[in-house]
C-alpha cells in the first residue's frame, strides 16, 4: 500500500449515507476462510448522542493491527457508524514501529493539522504526547463508560491517567505472551508449566533444537522491533535492573543488575554453545520475523502479542495446536513474571476539530459488535479492556481456552515489585518511552554481539538515556 507521510500505510473513508442502525457487510474477496463478518449494529444511545454532530466529520489515526482481517473488521464496524450517524469518518494506518510517530504527530498537533484523535499503545506512547501537551482530558468520558462497563483493564490506570486525570480512554487489551511449541517439549519430557526463568527456556531451547530438521528452539531477536525491546527490558527486569527508578523521571540504568542481564543475553547470541538453536537471519529480524517463522513451524519459542496466535488460529495452521501460551519468564528479581499487558486506547488531540464526535466513535467501538467484530478477525490478540465487556458476549468466555488468563491478565494486581525495589508498571514516563523508542535498548545488544564488553555496553546506553530525559524536562 501507498505510504502516506512517511508512517501512514493506507486511508479509508465512510461516508453517512442513511440513518441505519445496523449495517450488513461482505468479506472482501480472496479473503482467506474465517468466521462470518459480524453485522455491526449500532445502539440506540450512540444514535441519540450522535445526532447532534449528523455531516460532521472525523479524522482518526489506527495503530495497525498485525491481522488484515481485523484491520478490515475495525473499518467495518467504522463505516456502520458513519452510515447509521449520518456522518464521515476518515481513518489512516499507522505503524506504530515507525520510529517517529509520536514526533510526527506532535508536528501536526502543532500545525493545526492533527486528525481528530486516535488509538495508540497507552504503554508506549500516550505518556510522551501527554508530556508533550497534544491531549485532550476525558476523563467525562472515561467516568460515563465505568458506569456502563464497570472498571477498565488495571494498567490503563497507570499508563492513561496523569495527576487524577484520564487522557486516553481505553479501547481493547493487548496480553502479554510467550509461546513455545508443546510438542517440541513432549518428545524431549520436558514439562509444560505456567512459566518458567530465563535461564530454562534457553536450555531447553536448545535441547529441543534439530537445525537438520529446521527445528529451532530459540526464536527471539535483538533486532530493532517492539518485540526485542519487549524481550531485553524483561530480561533486564526480572534481573532486578530498570531503566528509570520508581518515579519514572530518573535515570537507574547502569547497576550490577543490568549488566548480569545483559550479559545473559549476550552470550545467548554470541557462545558456540547456543548456536544450534538459533535459526538463520535472526539477527536481521524486525517485528514479522518470528510471527514468520513461528507460523512456518521454524522456531520453538518466542515472544509477542496474541498476534502469532491469532494467525494460526485463523488460518488454519496447525501450529496452533501445538502452541502453549504462557504470561512470561521470570529471574533472579522476580518470582512472577512482568505480564500485565497494555492497551490500544483512544486519544483526542488539541485542537481537534469535532471532539466531541470523537468522544462518541469511541464509546462505540470499546462495546458490542463493533468490538466483537474485531475481536473474532483477531482472537486473543484484540480483548475488551472493560470488566463488563467481558461478560458481554458468550465468544469471550467460549472462543478460546486462553481468553480465562488473559482476562485474568486484566486484572493483575499492581504494581509488582522488584527483590531490587523497583516497582512494575512505574509511573508512565516519556523519558523511558522515548528511550525505549529511541532503540536505546537494541543497539545496545548490537553493540555486545560485536564484541563490546556488557559493562561498557550498559554505561554508554545509560549516558544516552540521560540526555533523551533530559531532553524531556527530567534534569539527572
Amino acid at each position: 500500500m501507498a505510504q502516506q507521510s512517511g508512517f501512514v500505510w493506507s486511508r479509508r473513508k465512510f461516508l453517512g449515507m442513511s440513518a441505519m442502525g445496523a449495517v450488513g457487510l461482505t468479506a472482501c474477496a480472496g479473503s482467506p476462510p474465517g468466521p462470518p463478518p459480524v453485522d455491526v449494529q449500532v445502539p440506540k444511545e450512540i444514535l441519540d448522542a450522535a445526532a447532534p454532530y449528523r455531516g460532521g466529520s472525523v479524522g482518526m489515526l489506527s495503530q495497525k493491527l498485525y491481522s488484515d482481517a481485523a484491520n478490515a473488521a475495525l473499518d467495518r464496524s467504522l463505516q456502520a457508524f458513519a452510515q447509521a450517524t449520518g456522518t464521515t469518518v476518515s481513518n489512516d494506518l499507522v505503524s506504530g514501529d515507525s520510529g517517529d510517530m509520536v514526533a510526527k504527530m506532535d508536528a501536526e498537533v502543532r500545525a493545526g493539522t492533527a486528525r481528530d484523535m486516535a488509538f495508540m499503545n497507552d504503554e508506549r506512547f500516550v505518556g510522551q504526547l501527554q508530556n508533550l501537551g497534544d491531549l485532550e482530558d476525558v476523563t467525562d468520558v472515561v467516568e460515563e463508560m465505568k458506569t456502563l462497563y464497570g472498571a477498565p483493564a488495571t494498567e490503563a490506570e497507570n499508563f492513561c491517567v496523569f495527576d487524577g486525570r484520564w487522557f486516553a480512554i481505553p479501547y481493547h487489551f493487548i496480553a502479554a505472551g510467550m509461546y513455545l511449541r508443546k510438542d517440541w517439549y513432549a518428545e524431549k519430557g520436558i514439562p509444560l508449566k505456567p512459566t518458567y526463568t530465563w535461564e530454562e527456556l534457553r536450555d531447553n531451547a536448545l535441547e529441543v533444537s534439530d537445525p537438520a530438521q529446521r527445528r529451532f528452539g530459540w526464536g527471539i531477536t535483538i533486532n530493532r522491533s517492539g518485540d526485542a525491546n519487549g524481550f531485553i527490558e524483561s530480561v533486564i527486569n526480572a534481573y532486578g535492573g530498570a531503566i528509570a527508578d520508581n518515579t519514572g523521571q530518573k535515570v537507574v540504568f547502569n547497576s550490577p543488575e543490568t549488566v548480569e542481564a545483559v550479559s545473559f543475553i549476550g552470550d545467548i547470541y554470541t557462545n558456540p554453545k547456543w548456536e544450534p538453536m538459533l535459526p538463520p537471519g535472526i539477527e536481521s529480524w524486525t517485528d514479522t520475523g518470528n510471527n514468520e517463522n513461528w507460523l512456518a513451524g521454524i522456531i520453538g519459542l518466542t515472544n509477542n502479542q496474541y498476534s502469532i496466535y491469532a494467525d494460526s488460529k485463523t488460518k488454519g495452521n496447525p501450529v496452533y495446536g501445538n502452541t502453549h501460551p504462557f504470561n512470561g519468564a521470570i529471574g533472579p528479581a522476580l518470582d512472577r513474571p512482568l505480564a500485565f499487558g497494555s492497551s490500544n486506547s483512544f486519544v483526542i488531540f488539541k485542537g481537534a476539530k469535532n471532539p466531541d464526535l470523537a468522544k462518541q466513535v469511541a464509546k462505540f467501538m470499546v462495546s458490542g459488535s463493533a468490538l466483537l467484530g474485531v475481536a473474532k478477525e483477531a482472537p486473543c490478540l484484540v480483548n475488551p479492556s472493560w470488566e463488563k465487556v467481558w461478560d458481554s458476549d458468550p465468544y469471550y468466555t467460549d472462543g478460546d481456552p486462553a481468553y480465562a488468563a488473559i482476562r485474568e491478565q486484566t486484572k493483575t494486581p499492581i504494581p509488582l515489585t522488584t527483590k531490587t525495589g523497583y516497582s512494575f508498571p512505574q509511573p508512565p514516563s516519556p523519558g523511558e518511552q522515548a528511550a525505549v523508542a529511541a532503540y536505546l535498548l537494541t543497539d545496545m545488544m548490537q553493540a555486545v554481539v560485536q564484541g563490546t564488553p556488557a559493562a561498557q555496553a550498559v554505561a554508554t546506553t545509560h549516558d544516552r538515556m540521560v540526555q533523551i530525559f533530559e531532553q524531556q524536562g527530567y534534569r539527572q
